[in-house]
């Protein structure tokens, strides 16, 4: 599956790069903002170190999630294992996503990168992904990078969001 060109999302939080690290790397931290609207994670094991394995679980929990996810064939519940490429703690986490719950497409690996800069009170976060199989499915991805990366402003923040 060519994909020549990834995409690259980028937000400044007002944050210690511990917090953001920690937000993005321990069960209770991803609970609090991973998943699009609509839905809520509950994270099986996180072993963080090259080759290790995260494990987790996305349920619609929106009625309106629920009724778009059965309309397209979709589960309402997936599990899902991420493999971490890479961990430098508070600088860099690369992982491999497995894409295995599109109806009709063979599972393969999305590479997905963030990068941590500290600049004064701030931390700069680069997420740099892997196009999807296909643009609906890339612009789908977009979108809800887009909105998590704005969960995780809020929560930051010491908003609550899921």
């Amino acid at each position: 599956m060519p994909r020549e060109e990834r995409i690259v999302l980028s937000r400044t939080y007002e944050a210690d790069v511990e917090d953001v690290w920690d937000l993005w790397t321990t069960k209770e931290g991803l609970e609090s903002w991973w998943g699009p609207e609509g839905f809520r994670v509950t994270v099986h094991s996180v072993d963080l170190k090259p080759q290790g394995v995260m494990r987790y679980a996305m349920h619609a929990v929106a009625p309106q999630t629920i009724a778009f996810m059965k309309q397209h064939g979709l589960p309402t519940t997936t599990e899902s294992r991420v493999t971490f490429t890479e961990v430098v703690p508070r600088r860099r986490l690369a992982y491999l996503h497995l894409a295995d719950f599109v109806p009709g497409v063979a599972p393969y690996d999305v590479a997905h990168q963030i990068d941590l800069a500290v600049h004064g009170a701030t931390v700069q976060l680069t997420l740099t992904i892997d196009r999807m199989h296909d643009e609906e499915w890339t612009k789908r991805a977009v979108m809800g990078w887009e909105m998590e990366l704005g969960f995780l402003g809020k929560v930051l923040a010491g908003e609550k969001v899921k």
